[in-house]
């Protein structure tokens, strides 16, 4: 498609969350925006489809919104009004054991601990500090390395967030509780040892106990459709179908913004950029990729424990010590043969996803980046390990590997569904080194991609704050905090 050449005031290229939440950013302060989408149609990781039989509508990408719902700047948008519909499991997320049993994340702090026997104090005494803190320091958590608003709360937070997860097992007595932490741990896509890990298990369950896991109505496209329609609704303008290869593509404007990987933005304007900025983009780090596959089942998957089928999210992993060591070997370059499988249940709460009576299922586990090997007979004996009877309700499925998931989305570099490795190293200073993450070398050009802080998942904050920074510096607005 041939790009609409008039002049705008701001271009945002990539319309996944982080291009949806800058181009609302800006279009909300009175700009007029662009957003360019390559495919037919906006969403990024946000989209959904028919992937293996007719009537069953899978998520292709992300599935479980905990961190959507979660996100203070989605939070202040009505995206309700145009048309997102949230639905909540009676469990958010199950991690089943071996002896047939299975840790939980409920709504209540207090249900959830009183099922880890032994460890219910424990449980607790954690979460209720850190769900007591979460509303005071989310925007600062969720963004760049700044002064907080409330530096206090911030720092209990670090104390238990900043080790691994490894150490912050070490709380617990029991295998149940150690296992919960590790599936959750586990999003992280890097070794459980590693420092910071135990961040986005905290983060994660507190999501879950304030708000929930949410699954959109629909698919998850519903999150992209809602953002979209809200932004046109305010004078904002799409276009689809252009994949940008150079800056020349583009119409003129006074910030372009890409919510792209450091690869790409390289090829577009690398011919712009200082040499030290490009060298380090050159040197930005990839993590894990994922295998994944999509099922349409004659029924819900049969669980041995009983709350995993209320779940709407599943880890599969067992204990805390053979999850970290899938993960460890999945780091080193290795194909574990029980790998961790994240798995999500959409249809036992939407029953918009599948036939009557019938069900889907998603899942994947992680690989080494650039993986092409099949590791659909892996995922699928770890589900029938915990689920006896699951294959033999599967009537159809599609796989995805590494190179798949890149071909869809090209941010999805080898794979790596966050934008890159979340460690120590590259948690504040990605895609690179400077004073402001969003900012590069040339004079209104900006990156706002999962690339920046405060890294992968639906939550549009790369995106708001990326337009918050280009909105002060180009533009002269200053946009108030959350």
């Amino acid at each position: 498609m041939k790009l609409d050449k008039r002049d705008f005031d701001a271009v945002v290229v990539g319309s996944g969350p982080n291009g949806l939440a800058a181009a609302i950013l800006m279009q909300q302060n009175g700009l007029s925006v662009l957003l360019v989408e390559g495919k037919d149609t906006i969403g990024g990781g946000l989209r959904s489809a028919e992937l293996t039989l007719p009537g069953f509508t899978h998520d292709i990408c992300s599935a479980i919104h905990p961190l959507a719902a979660a996100s203070p700047y989605f939070k202040t948008l009505p995206l309700q009004a145009h048309g997102l519909t949230y639905l909540y499991p009676e469990i958010d997320a199950a991690h089943p054991l071996d002896d047939g049993t299975a840790a939980v994340l409920k709504r209540s702090i207090t249900e959830t601990a009183n099922l880890l026997t032994g460890d219910e104090y424990a449980y607790a005494d954690l979460m209720e500090s850190v769900t007591a803190a979460w509303p005071q320091i989310d925007a600062d958590v969720l963004g760049p390395l700044h002064f907080p608003k409330k530096p206090f709360a911030l720092a209990g937070f670090g104390l238990k967030a900043l080790p691994a997860s490894s150490q912050l097992a070490k709380r617990f007595k029991t295998e149940k509780a150690k296992a919960l932490i590790a599936g959750m741990a586990a999003h992280s896509m890097q070794p459980l040892t590693n420092t910071a890990t135990s961040a986005i298990a905290l983060v994660l369950m507190s999501a879950g106990h304030l708000q929930g896991w949410p699954v959109p109505k629909g698919g998850s496209d519903s999150i992209a459709k809602a953002l979209g329609s809200y932004f046109t609704s305010i004078g904002g303008k799409i276009e689809t179908c252009t994949y940008v290869r150079s800056l020349e593509q583009l119409p003129s404007a006074h910030a372009v913004l890409f919510d792209v990987s450091p690869k790409q933005l390289l090829q577009i304007a690398g011919h712009k950029f200082s040499s030290i900025y490009k060298w380090q983009l050159e040197r930005y780090r990839y993590g894990m990729g994922v295998y994944k596959v999509d099922w349409a089942l004659n029924e819900a998957i049969p669980f041995t424990a009983q709350e995993c089928r209320k779940a709407g999210t599943v880890h599969i992993g067992n204990t805390f010590n053979e999850i970290k060591i899938a993960e460890q070997q999945t780091w080193d370059g290795i194909h574990p043969e029980k790998p961790f499988v994240l798995l999500a249940q959409q249809s036992i709460i939407d029953n918009a996803r599948a036939p009557q009576g019938k069900h889907t299922a998603w899942a994947y586990c992680h690989v080494p980046n650039g993986s092409v090997k099949n590791m659909t007979e892996a995922i699928e004996k770890q589900v029938e390990r915990f689920a006896p009877g699951f294959r033999d309700t599967i009537l159809a499925k599609h796989t995805m590997d590494t190179a798949a998931m890149e071909e869809y989305n090209p941010n999805y570099i080898g794979g790596d569904i966050n934008g890159g490795v979340i460690d120590i190293g590259q948690l504040f200073t990605r895609p690179a080194l400077r004073y402001s993450p969003y900012r590069t070398s040339a004079k209104g050009i900006y990156i706002c991609s999962a690339s920046t802080p405060p890294g992968g998942g639906v939550h549009g904050m790369c995106g708001y704050h990326s337009a918050k920074r280009a909105l002060k510096d180009v533009f002269n607005i200053q946009v108030g905090d959350l």
